[in-house]
């Protein structure tokens, strides 16, 4: 449970200790990173610590904060169904209803990811990290996390549009992830059922698979400390001060305030400064990370990093360091610790430089695309880099333009000078140049058709209406959508709502643009265009 407090009791490590039990084991590797042999290409390597890897989330330090101990957490969500619905068992696939329903892709095939015949845990979703821990010497406990796939493996899609759960793609956006009702969930099914004497034996009726060690762990040393948190926490009505999201973006920023202890906006209910999830495509690219560039290379010029040869190893090496202090806001793990994961965040640095999202599936009218390309270099590429004139274009100069272009400002702000002086004083002090308060990243468009909702906030469905702002609507469902090929974005109505008789694959949420952080204002580039040129100008961009 976010925000958890994994205390040991002493008692119980006497206990446990005079029975002669084992060492205590206080973190281990996920059992979800697929094996890769030996000689494995470094891209291969960095595709399976992408799709699995631990990075340190499976630890009791990240149970004090962003883990959960999976067993117990699964068996509080099911039980809670199955109190408004008795007919649903208590089993997998009632599980894997319930977390579909926060945009996880249970079951889920990542189609670009590493082949293996090594058995994972079937009980967790593409992008979750799992693995066995021993807090107290003797006990045994399934420790869940969330990894770089949970958030970057978004479904594929057919040629009507239509979202295809079951086949994933490593590095694209997961735009239905709802990690806000996801902890929401989590926090309100073990309120209601830790005093449950149902709640231990509907685990045992979900993982069959369950030891002795386990369940006496479950019962003596989980739930005592989830009853003892959640006393902590009586009287609130979320585990966490701040917003966490909704469908397709989070909050990054607050977790990492609250994780270096820095001050919250309006004492949390004001850091609202959600970010959409983007693709990866290019990314490599950047100078910086983050959709405000806080995050900066050393010493880096701000122009152009790589031609058409590619990236160079020192800056993949560079972006991959920084990449290693993701793991604090994403996976509870503490940056003096974070720093330790430098090989695999080296890999999956070396996985994201030759990563190239689903080709655009739909049809493309290719004299209106060749078109489309002349207006994109008149209007477009002097901020998001130019592509070359191929089929399937490629970026070949990047300029990491950044500054403001009149989209909301929330975001940036939020990035203040406590959480910089914060950064600035820690171990990753020679690792990131923070330059915060400058506007936003112009992104590189690669991926770009299935990246909706667009802007940094996600706050505009379709390229169609960002492209004339007047047409933007004020909200929108998001979440489990199918695409619109001609307007390329949310396949949603005039009023914002899904076509009747479309059933999402997860549960969608509204996105009202009046909401702090949320506001669909800025970057009117292109609002000039005749319509004829923008339509030229969307079939150019779903070749990127």
């Amino acid at each position: 449970m976010k925000g958890a407090r994994w205390a040991i009791p002493v008692a119980m490590t006497a206990s446990l200790a005079a029975l002669g039990w084992a060492t205590a084991r206080t973190e281990a590797e996920s059992l979800t990173r697929p094996a890769v042999p030996a000689t494995a290409s470094p891209a291969q390597k960095g595709a399976a610590a992408f799709q699995g890897g631990g990075f340190g989330g499976i630890s009791t330090d990240a149970l004090a904060s962003n883990a959960v101990p999976w067993r117990l957490v699964a068996a509080a969500l099911v039980l809670d169904a199955r109190s408004t619905d008795d007919r649903l068992p208590a089993n997998q696939d009632t599980l894997n209803r319930i977390l579909a329903g926060f945009g996880f892709l249970p079951g889920a095939i990542p189609v670009n990811g590493v082949a293996t015949a090594r058995a994972v845990d079937p009980t967790v979703p593409l992008g979750f990290t799992a693995g066995d821990l021993s807090p107290v010497g003797g006990s045994k406990v399934r420790v869940a996390n969330l990894g770089c796939a949970a958030c970057h493996a978004g479904v594929t899609y057919d040629a009507a549009g239509r979202p295809q759960p079951s086949r994933a793609w490593l590095g694209m956006p997961n735009t239905s992830l709802d990690l806000e009702a996801y902890t929401l969930a989590i926090f309100g099914a073990l309120r209601r059922h830790a005093d449950d004497p149902r709640l231990i034996r509907t685990a045992e009726a979900m993982f069959p698979q369950l030891d002795w060690r386990e369940r006496q762990s479950l019962r003596l040393l989980v739930l005592p400390l989830a009853k003892r948190r959640l006393a902590q926490l009586a009287g609130q009505d979320r585990p966490m001060p701040f917003p966490n999201g909704s469908p397709g973006n989070t909050n990054g920023v607050a977790a990492l305030k609250a994780a270096l202890g820095t001050p919250l906006a309006g004492g949390g209910p004001g850091d609202a400064g959600v970010v959409s999830i983007p693709d990866l495509g290019d990314r490599m690219r950047k100078t910086s990370l983050l959709a405000d560039g806080a995050y900066a290379v050393p010493k880096a010029l701000r122009d152009k990093t790589a031609d058409g040869a590619g990236t160079k190893a020192a800056h993949l090496r560079s972006l991959a360091a920084i990449t290693t202090f993701f793991t604090v806001p994403s996976m509870g793990v503490h940056p003096d610790k974070a720093v330790h994961h430098l090989p695999d965040a080296q890999a999956v640095a070396a996985f994201l430089a030759t990563y190239r999202p689903q080709p655009f599936p739909g049809l493309v009218n290719r004299g209106q695309a060749r078109r489309g390309a002349a207006i994109y270099a008149g209007a477009c590429a002097s901020c998001h880099g130019d592509y070359s004139a191929d089929a399937r274009p490629r970026l070949m100069h990047y300029p990491n333009w950044i500054g403001d272009v009149g989209s909301d400002p929330w975001r940036a702000r939020l990035f203040d000078g406590a959480l910089t002086r914060a950064v600035r004083s820690g171990v990753y002090r020679q690792t990131i140049e923070v330059r915060s308060g400058r506007g936003y990243v112009a992104p590189p468009l690669t991926g770009l058709w299935a990246s909706a909702p667009y802007l940094h906030n996600g706050s505009v469905p379709t390229l169609a209406s960002l492209l004339d702002p007047a047409s933007r609507p004020a909200r929108f469902a998001v979440g489990g959508h199918a695409l619109d090929y001609a307007r390329v974005g949310l396949r949603i109505e005039s009023d914002g709502a899904y076509s009747a008789g479309y059933r999402p694959f997860s549960k969608p949420a509204w996105f009202d643009t009046r909401d702090p952080g949320k506001s669909n204002a800025g970057h009117t580039e292109g609002e000039g265009l005749s319509a004829a040129d923008k339509a030229a100008l969307i079939e150019y961009l779903k070749l990127l």
